[in-house]
């Protein structure tokens, strides 16, 4: 019995770190012209943590705002002809 329960535990604990790691997030930013979706998990896979991020684990961005977000993501989307540039098709109202 208690070698069931320690492998139930075991495959609990492995399972929920798997989940953990398979960030489908899809963060919402507001926006007064129509708020913007961004894809976290597709992002993450193109470019490295910090392009956005204060450091390699996450946490804040700093400059995060209209003027940081139009000259970064639309910047990157432009120079890598990846992504939408025009208002409405990051814009959603």
């Amino acid at each position: 019995m208690k070698k069931w329960l320690l492998a139930a535990c075991a495959l609990s604990i492995f399972s929920s770190g798997l989940a953990l790691g398979a960030d489908n997030t899809v963060v919402t930013l507001p926006a007064k012209n129509g708020n913007v979706t961004f894809p976290h998990k597709k992002h993450q896979d193109l470019m490295a943590c910090t392009t956005c991020h204060e450091n390699e684990k996450g946490g804040k961005i700093p400059a995060l705002g209209k003027d940081w977000a139009h000259k970064t993501c639309k910047g990157c989307h432009a120079d890598k002809n990846k992504g939408p540039t025009k208002c409405s098709e990051c814009h959603v109202k």
